[in-house]
């Protein structure tokens, strides 16, 4: 017989753990849904993008990066934390370009999805408009540097699946900035692929592959049909006896 598996509190109700999850991946194994940009599950999480910060027993901590401990008492869907959320996705905004019915990544942009998801109209902040360069060098991938969120997805896909190390970030605060890692820092001088893992991980309109922009109508992109709560939680790993209704 199994024995029961340590829980914390999540917003007043239970979650159970395995050793070595985080409070978000146990949260989203257990269908309850906690904001987020940068976590990916094939990655080891880092906390870049501090979308999924909750409050744990009274402290603001990242929980992709926090380990479940049993009897912790964690908030999170609360309207302190979701409007320091919303601020959160309107700095991004604002600090790169991100013009939603211009760009292609628009209905399949976790960014867009998020502030969606968390009731975000518009923005209280300038924008930065910054001018970065877009990379059109390779045959059959774009990329645009204005909508980089520096969620380090790409770096990391590139390195520790693909094996290439195409891409990286430089720079510190806010002259920190994603650059191809080739001798000219064009895309085309590298060996990046279009089936390369990193093509498929930015969240954002980053890396976008040539000749196949706007193809999908509205209403048949990624988010139109479903928002992104609940495609985290159907696409989380869990047992599957605990997957949501409508999951494979």
């Amino acid at each position: 017989m199994n024995e029961a598996r340590p829980t914390f509190l999540l917003d007043g109700e239970e979650v159970p753990f395995a050793p070595g999850q985080t409070i978000a991946q146990a949260a989203l194994a257990a269908g309850r849904y906690v904001p987020h940009l940068c976590y990916h599950p094939e990655f080891k999480p880092h906390g870049s993008c501090k979308l999924c910060t909750v409050k744990a027993d009274g402290r603001w901590i990242t929980s992709c990066t926090t380990p479940a401990q049993a009897g912790l008492q964690v908030e999170s869907n609360t309207d302190e934390i979701n409007a320091k959320r919303r601020l959160l996705v309107q700095m991004l905004f604002v600090e790169g370009n991100h013009f939603c019915p211009s760009c292609e990544k628009s209905g399949n942009c976790r960014l867009q999805a998020v502030a969606y998801d968390l009731g975000m109209v518009s923005t209280q902040f300038d924008h930065f408009y910054p001018d970065r360069p877009v990379d059109a060098s390779h045959p059959d991938i774009l990329l645009d540097f204005n909508r980089c969120i520096l969620c380090e997805l790409c770096v990391r896909a590139s390195s520790e699946v693909d094996g290439k190390g195409v891409f990286a970030l430089s720079g510190r605060g806010i002259t920190k900035h994603l650059i191809v890692n080739s001798e000219s820092e064009r895309l085309a001088d590298t060996d990046i692929a279009v089936t390369d893992k990193a093509m498929d991980v930015c969240p954002v309109g980053v890396i976008l592959r040539k000749r196949v922009g706007f193809a999908v109508p509205i209403g048949q992109r990624r988010f139109d049909a479903q928002p992104i709560s609940a495609q985290a939680l159907r696409d989380a790993p869990r047992p599957l006896d605990r997957r949501p209704n409508g999951a494979e």
